[in-house]
């Protein structure tokens, strides 16, 4: 298989129409020779630009973003709840703004801050690849703790198959293809303290959102799938879809062509957003290792149940954050903190 990269999206704030044609033409131009870069909603981007001149910091230290389309709304923005890099357009209306990162709207400067960003989204490229090769080597991976250690004996990643990863920030896609994996026995703080620290299940959900692969197996096309537990995720992690999925799942088992007209979601959409609960352990298409009814009743009322660890991938370990699927809430609108209004 070749080296994998992400797509890595890239949500806007404040252009005109004119100008995102600007800016998608210089991102089609840096895609084609490193990460497969793509626009996306603000609420699910890796990084942000914002128009600078459309842009008023307030008092409470967050922004609002005038719209850039005749009709549209403008957005609020909390800098410092971003755990992703924002970009800033010149020139900036706030005088007292001071960005870390800004560019004007030439392709030259795009393509130079296209690259700062790759360069602070290093730990999440770091982390899909890791996650990559835990898939390709599924079969050979038992349950246990490995070092992922380069060809120059450099240790990269720790990966307990049962807890937590830890990948180095500044591990190369390179160097993590050609990595060798020695399993370790289990000990406490196994994770360097300076590594990029998550759990395997937040680690295969940030890969099935970001990979160009089909991930679904060919069964859970034609047999029927169910519920089988809430995935220990951040709710913010989850969009509409898959809490739409949980929902019906809940309520009785489906197949993927029922799924699609009970959710309303178009055949690829649907694979992709299956494909990510099932590497999360939260569906299944073995009957035997289903919740059991009153189980289902209490998985959606209850999001304090104790982690239920199995084998990978369906059995993925799961964060203790669970997210709460009320079988009669009608709404699944999933949070979205970093955009206020």
């Amino acid at each position: 298989m070749a080296l994998e990269l992400p797509i890595l999206r890239i949500g806007l704030a404040g252009f005109s129409l004119d100008q995102q044609q600007l800016l998608a033409e210089a991102v089609a131009r840096e895609s084609a020779g490193s990460v497969d870069w793509e626009f996306g909603a603000l609420t699910e981007a890796d990084a942000c630009c914002v128009n600078g001149a459309r842009t008023q910091l307030l008092l409470d230290g967050t922004l609002r973003v005038g719209s850039g389309i005749p009709a549209g709304r403008s957005v609020q923005i909390d800098p410092a709840a971003l755990e992703r890099p924002i970009a800033y357009s010149l020139p900036l209306a706030p005088r007292n703004l001071v960005p870390e990162l800004s560019f004007e709207l030439e392709p030259d400067s795009i393509k130079a801050m296209l690259r700062r960003m790759v360069g602070s989204l290093k730990p999440l490229i770091a982390q899909f690849c890791l996650a990559s090769q835990i898939l390709e080597q599924e079969s050979a991976l038992g349950a246990g703790i490995y070092h992922v250690i380069s060809v120059e004996g450099k240790l990269l990643a720790v990966v307990d198959l049962r807890g937590d990863v830890g990948v180095l920030a500044n591990a190369s896609p390179l160097e993590l293809e050609s990595a060798m994996w020695a399993p370790q026995p289990r000990r406490p703080d196994a994770v360097p303290g300076h590594f990029h620290r998550c759990s395997l299940s937040r680690l295969m959900w940030q890969y099935a959102q970001r990979t160009h692969r089909d991930l679904l197996p060919p069964r859970y096309r034609t047999e029927l799938l169910y519920f089988r537990r809430t995935p220990r995720l951040p709710h913010r992690l989850l969009k509409d879809a898959h809490l739409r999925l949980l929902q019906a799942l809940a309520r009785e088992a489906a197949r993927f062509a029922d799924l699609e007209q009970r959710t309303g979601l178009g055949a690829p959409e649907l694979a992709r957003e299956l494909a990510a609960l099932y590497l999360v352990g939260a569906i299944t298409s073995n009957p035997k290792r289903a919740a059991s009814a009153p189980r289902r009743r209490a998985e959606a009322l209850d999001s304090d149940l104790p982690s239920d660890r199995g084998a990978m991938p369906s059995g993925l370990n799961l964060d203790t954050h669970q997210v709460t699927i009320h079988a009669r809430t009608a709404d699944l609108t999933v949070p979205a903190p970093m955009v206020r209004d």
